[in-house]
């Protein structure tokens, strides 16, 4: 009669069953906040636990699934993964709105080009600017008064398309007044448009999640984004 020895269980614990929960928890978790990373950490850890405790205890005769252990391994490392990049993220977004408050600050109280029509006039001249989309032929800028009069107009000839200033003569007329200009080209009979130009003074900048704003003497609120050039 052969001796019976300690009956082997073929029913072994499934180590994977608490750390999906775990890991669904620290995936889901790991996305939303950075704060998370001990719950990945801690996922991670009771995983290899698991492990270990599985491979110390399994059945010879029904080995754990190399395939199954390979994709918990995988899981692991991908909420780690994430975890590591959400903190990389987060990071280089607080540096990037300290580079912008900076640079703001630094435009504080000095001239910027926009887009707008305003004739920035000053000791007894008048300045503007504006960007041909074509070649033209005839080039001129109407002076517009603060009633809606045209005053005056400056005859620039023929210009190339592009980027062009000109002035204005505003003897008698108050530094910062109200006036405004029109550009007209045509080549030949045919339009060319304009984009009026015009100079402007930062008041302020803020910056948020939106990016850097740029608060200004003439238009208002303008988005960094916005500025043409920086005189």
């Amino acid at each position: 009669m052969t001796p019976e020895g300690p009956a082997m269980s073929s029913t072994v614990t499934d180590p994977y069953a608490a750390l999906s929960a775990g890991t669904a928890s620290a995936a889901g978790s790991s996305v939303a906040s950075p704060a998370s990373g001990s719950t990945a950490a801690g996922s991670a850890d009771a995983f290899l636990k698991l492990l270990v405790t599985q491979m110390k205890n399994q059945d010879p005769l029904n080995p754990m699934d190399n395939a199954q252990i390979t994709s918990q391994i995988a899981q692991i490392n991908t909420v780690s993964g994430i975890q590591q990049l959400n903190t990389t993220v987060s990071g280089l977004n607080g540096q990037f709105v300290q580079m912008q408050a900076l640079q703001g600050a630094s435009l504080v109280g000095h001239d910027i080009t926009l887009k707008g029509s305003r004739l920035d006039i000053a000791g007894g001249s008048g300045v503007g600017g504006f960007d041909l989309a074509g070649t033209a032929d005839n080039v001129n800028v109407q002076i517009v008064s603060p009633a809606g009069q045209v005053v005056d107009t400056v005859a620039l000839g023929a210009l190339g398309s592009g980027r062009h200033g000109f002035t204005w003569p505003a003897a008698g007329v108050a530094d910062g007044a109200a006036y405004t200009f029109k550009v007209v080209a045509t080549s030949g009979a045919a339009a060319v448009g304009a984009t009026p130009l015009m100079l402007d003074r930062v008041t302020a900048a803020t910056g948020g999640g939106s990016g850097l704003t740029l608060s200004t003497a003439h238009s208002g609120d303008i988005a960094y984004g916005n500025v043409i050039a920086f005189n």
